[in-house]
């Protein structure tokens, strides 16, 4: 399998002072890597703060999305049929690697 460099990117964690992150040049194969501030992988996007933030909004959007089409879509809107679509739809991308980015701040337990 040959190595694609041209998907490689170099994020700096934990330091917030830029200048220093940059201060580094990184390549493979004498080809300069990107820096990046965020990066994402297998649906979970990480940031150089390791803050959640994005990842909350990223479920929450996707969440309301869904419930809407649920709403626009079924006409049988009994407790049981909205239990069973929002268990089988809704839940399972609400907690997608859920231990990765589980909140710690109130701003991110908040539903918009």
């Amino acid at each position: 399998m040959q190595f694609n460099i041209h998907k490689c990117n170099v994020m700096h964690v934990g330091d917030s002072d830029s200048g220093l992150k940059r201060m580094s040049e990184y390549s493979v194969r004498n080809q300069k890597l990107k820096y990046c501030d965020t990066e994402g992988d297998l649906g979970v996007v990480m940031s150089a703060d390791l803050k959640v933030e994005s990842r909350c909004n990223q479920a929450c959007l996707k969440a309301n999305k869904l419930l809407g089409l649920i709403k626009r879509a079924f006409v049988v809107k009994t407790p049981e049929v909205m239990l069973n679509l929002y268990e089988t739809l809704v839940c399972p991308h609400v907690d997608y690697c859920v231990s990765a980015w589980s909140p710690h701040y109130q701003k991110d337990k908040k539903t918009s």
